[in-house]
């Protein structure tokens, strides 16, 4: 699939736009998008396809004198730019009182840039038929696999994003896909029922549907794990946490906690701790769009800023946030790339993006060795924070007990890890050598505004709370 046409159409209207605007603004920008999301599920009893929750098509325009941010959004920009640019310089004109009470700041640089920029994908090679015979066939198998298999769902979710972003500077625009693929069983086992699930992604359906069946003999294993599972006893133990749950704790940890905007309004007890030891001296995390290839990698963000590659934790030690247009330029700082919004209906705010723990240097099998008594935990299932004052709780779907340093048979599920920001980085004393990235989640920021983020990363010793 190639860049939207509806938008390439709507180009020079976009150009025609910022050149009214700017006759009253000192900064101006119009970003549109055609996104199409795609839902392909079968399960035991039905099958579907379905637009995704992230279909849409709209523009947001962008203005400032030099005080706060106005945005404006619409489905369409065709038309006379005359006459649209003064309906929208009307709306600023009549919010000019709430926007004097906002924080404000320097000017955006809109330093020049035109690019264009390409992220091949196969989507345009499968029809919706074959995609749903894929799932079909993947969900009998599944449900052949064991009479103690209630149900099987097997989905295909698509997104392709098409972007245009016009300022009086700059004229970008992208294109690029990711494919979620998602398969689990409903399982029983006597009177206990539970779920367990497995998948794989990649910017290629063709690498989806090749790694998907290999899984279904794991999947079905852990389901017959999670059915003979017994509570957690709660206490403070040694711990290993696989790729996902290490995810889970950058996310939760040091992921909505140095969003700027964040720091704007003080809510954020890292910006007291920029500068200062935060973790062990040999934990690094960073975040960015360029980080590394996932669910959550763009080229440019809804500001129209290039993808970045942050690091915000160096050796132990807070050393940036990350950042979008406005709380960038509200704190004196360049912009990270990470302005993102929902929709053209949303606004933007600083949002992760790949937010992970760089690779350290131990073997895995030697971490597992190193534990008398403790467990390894494994699957994200859900997770919070506090920024404000740096309480987390990180839920694993399982956990298997660990003793005199060699894994067991013994299965916990599920288990909550809970503590203290820095208690928790500061206790970690060993990190793999090999990092593992995945993106099939969401995250919101409080409880909406949700955007795409991936999971993963090394895995971690830690000593934490479970219960």
């Amino acid at each position: 699939m190639s860049f939207s046409v509806f938008l390439e159409s709507r180009r020079a209207a976009a150009k025609a736009l910022v050149a009214e605007l700017k006759k009253n603004f000192a900064y101006t920008s119009v970003l549109g998008a055609d996104i199409r999301a795609r839902s392909v599920r079968a399960d035991k009893n039905t099958s579907a396809i379905s637009p995704g929750r992230d279909t849409e098509c709209g523009f947001v325009i962008k203005l400032s004198n030099g005080g706060a941010f106005f945005e404006y959004s619409l489905d369409d920009i065709a038309g006379d730019a005359s006459v649209l640019a003064a309906g929208i310089t009307d709306a600023f004109r009549l919010n000019e009182e709430l926007l004097a009470d906002a924080v404000t700041g320097a000017l955006p640089a809109d330093e020049p840039l035109v690019r264009s920029f390409v992220r091949e994908n196969d989507i345009g090679e499968f029809s919706e038929q074959a995609l749903l015979d894929f799932c079909t066939q993947q969900k009998d198998a599944l449900l052949a696999k064991s009479e103690n298999v209630r149900n099987a769902v097997v989905i295909l979710g698509s997104i392709e994003v098409s972007k245009l972003f016009v300022s009086v500077n700059r004229e970008l625009d992208q294109n690029y896909a990711w494919i979620n693929g998602t398969m689990w069983v409903v399982y029983q086992s006597g009177e206990r029922v539970v779920q367990s699930f497995d998948g794989a992604s990649s910017h290629r359906i063709a690498d989806v549907l090749a790694q998907l069946p290999a899984l279904q003999d794991k999947l079905l294993k852990k389901a017959q794990m999670l059915a003979a599972a017994k509570p957690v006893t709660p206490g403070v133990y040694d711990v290993i946490t696989d790729p996902s749950i290490s995810g889970l704790i950058a996310h939760e940890a040091f992921g909505h906690g140095v969003e700027l905007d964040q720091f704007v309004k003080d809510r954020a007890l890292a910006k007291q701790y920029m500068g200062k030891y935060v973790a062990s001296p040999i934990v690094n995390m960073r975040d960015g769009a360029a980080s590394t290839l996932s669910a959550a990698s763009y080229f440019f963000d809804d500001d129209g800023v290039p993808a970045g590659d942050t690091q915000i934790i160096k050796d132990g030690i807070l050393v940036a946030g990350i950042s979008d247009l406005a709380s960038a330029a509200q704190l004196g700082l360049a912009p990270t790339g990470n302005g993102r919004r929902e929709s053209t209906r949303r606004k933007a705010y600083s949002r992760m993006t790949n937010t992970f723990f760089e690779k350290g240097t131990d073997k895995l099998e030697d971490m597992i060795a190193s534990i008398k008594h403790g467990y390894m935990l494994f699957e994200t299932n859900n997770g919070m924070e506090d920024p404000k004052n740096w309480a987390i709780q990180c839920v694993a779907e399982y956990g298997i007990e660990i003793v005199d340093g060699k894994l067991t048979e013994n299965v916990v599920s599920p288990v909550v890890m809970s503590g203290y920001v820095p208690d928790l980085l500061n206790s970690i004393t060993m990190i793999s050598d090999e990092v593992k990235i995945t993106g099939a989640g969401s995250c919101g920021k409080g409880y909406k505004e949700w955007v795409r983020v991936s999971d993963g990363g090394p895995a971690l010793k830690v000593k934490v709370k479970l219960g």
